[in-house]
């Protein structure tokens, strides 16, 4: 059994500047809430680094699904982030399905708080340009 919740706020800038955003790792701790840095290596592996614990590595996989959309998922937690962006009339809306494991519920309300002010974060850095 999984434990699901979605967000979702439009943004006033192309989609385009959004992917780049959510498709470059090393630019996720510039709007990841609690992210304090990421590791890529030539292979594409990607490992994050949270604030909170910073010695502490996070295996992370990101890849394109193929409805468009840019998955994250955790490899040692498993909670999968499914960020997509769809057209609107000011610019794009930006949605994220937050999917966790049964093992991993108990995270419920600190992932939609994460979640939450990451999305603000990346909409309000797309908006920038």
């Amino acid at each position: 059994m999984t434990t699901s919740f979605e967000e979702q706020e439009v943004c006033r800038a192309p989609a385009e500047e959004v992917f780049k955003l959510l498709w470059d790792p090393a630019r996720f701790p510039d709007w990841w809430a609690g992210m304090e840095r990421v590791v890529a290596d030539a292979t594409g592996e990607v490992t994050r680094y949270m604030s909170a614990w910073p010695d502490f590595a996070y295996p992370t996989r990101v890849a394109a699904g193929g409805d468009g959309c840019v998955r994250i998922s955790c490899l040692l937690s498993d909670i999968e982030h499914e960020w997509s962006i769809a057209p609107h009339p000011d610019g794009c809306v930006v949605a994220v399905r937050v999917v966790l494991p049964e093992t991993e519920a108990e995270r419920l309300d600190a992932q939609r708080a994460e979640v939450g002010t990451s999305l603000a974060r990346l909409v309000a850095l797309a908006e920038e340009g």
